[in-house]
């Protein structure tokens, strides 16, 4: 199968036999060690040298520790969203009683950090801000340096990321640009399979934590870090995830962080050059296209739910569709973590194959 969906992905061979170990006692030394190991890798990989931690969990439950960590209720933050994952920021910080003002933009594009800096000045009691870099719903990279560069190097804001799905695929300075946390998740770019989530804490953010009064237990930042310093977990992890993303992460590193970012960028120009040639039409202006999943337009006439299963029945190409209002209007291809430019063409020769089976003449 050519799953190409944007998460979970497929996974290298070795990535997988190395799953196949042995359980260890992850109250003992040999955990000690591979969490020590995996902890500074993954602070190379997110550019950081603020704290991280490794939780047993979804993409969405690091974006939830993010807000109950730093948060209380009656806090006023600033949303700003390009899709149904920047709304899921939103849902989270105003389930635990945050005051959200919501900066939406229009599906396909990206964050105007003009919009964010108004907003910011009409409102002096923002303490935080929530932004998604990479929006996989609408196959849109938001500039997260600029946003950043507004709500931290001009209002100094506390700026809480959702890199779940950027993070080991996309360039994200965490330091560097002001992000106070960011969190991504193993299903992603990292070439692993879902169960584990990271984010990262800076010096402000457990500032914020002192103060913060949102209910927590299980994804309780102090927890982890008092653990780390033993060399342990708080609660019971994915052991089996763990021995995979200890090679995932030596792979990464291996091959250098640049070198990954511009084989993303190389697959998603072939993906995109590629749907163009075939006379379809990208969702978004090309110019804010993620290179890790691409959304194109269903052409009108299409059924997209019927393309998709022709695909799948007939080529063995597992593709995404559209999310909420995009339903039917969007199919998206993803091209992260371990994807060959050999995968892309399948998907490319398979639709130029399917479409003219449903009344799209292919060029």
């Amino acid at each position: 199968m050519n799953l190409r969906t944007p998460g979970p992905i497929p996974l290298p061979d070795d990535i997988l036999e190395t799953m196949s170990g042995p359980m260890i006692n992850h109250r003992g030394p040999e955990f000690a060690e591979l969490l020590n190991r995996a902890t500074a890798r993954l602070k190379q990989v997110f550019d950081t040298e603020s704290d991280l931690y490794v939780i047993t969990g979804s993409g969405t439950a690091a974006m939830e520790a993010a807000v109950v960590n730093t948060l209380s209720p009656g806090d006023r933050v600033i949303n700003l969203s390009i899709g149904a994952f920047g709304d899921r920021f939103a849902q989270i910080a105003e389930i635990f009683g945050a005051e959200v003002t919501r900066l939406s933009f229009p599906l396909g594009t990206t964050v105007d950090p003009d919009a964010l800096r108004k907003a910011l000045r009409n409102d002096s009691e923002i303490k935080a801000v929530l932004v998604t870099h990479n929006e996989t719903s609408t196959g849109v990279t938001n500039d997260l340096e600029a946003v950043a560069g507004v709500a931290k190097g001009e209002f100094d804001k506390l700026v809480l990321v959702d890199g779940i799905s950027s993070v080991a695929s996309l360039p994200l300075r965490t330091d560097a640009w002001g992000c106070d946390v960011v969190v991504s998740a193993s299903q992603k770019g990292w070439m692993l399979p879902p169960g584990l989530a990271f984010i990262t804490f800076s010096e402000r953010a457990w500032q914020a934590h002192a103060e913060a009064r949102m209910p927590r237990f299980y994804f309780d930042m102090a927890q982890y870090r008092s653990y780390l310093e033993k060399g342990q977990p708080p609660y019971t992890p994915a052991i089996s995830i763990m021995f995979a993303m200890d090679l995932a992460l030596k792979k990464l590193l291996d091959e250098g962080m640049g070198s990954v970012f511009e084989r993303h960028a190389g697959i998603g120009r072939m993906t995109r050059q590629g749907i163009k040639d075939l006379g379809l039409s990208l969702f978004p202006e090309e110019s804010v296209a993620s290179d890790t999943v691409t959304a194109v337009r269903v052409p009108d006439g299409v059924d997209g739910a019927k393309l998709n299963g022709l695909l799948r029945e007939e080529h063995d190409v597992v593709l995404a569709g559209g999310q909420a209002e995009l339903a039917g209007k969007i199919f998206r291809i993803g091209h992260m973590g371990y994807c060959t430019p050999e995968e892309i063409q399948d998907v490319l020769d398979a639709l130029a194959q399917v479409l003219p089976k449903l009344g799209f003449a292919t060029k």
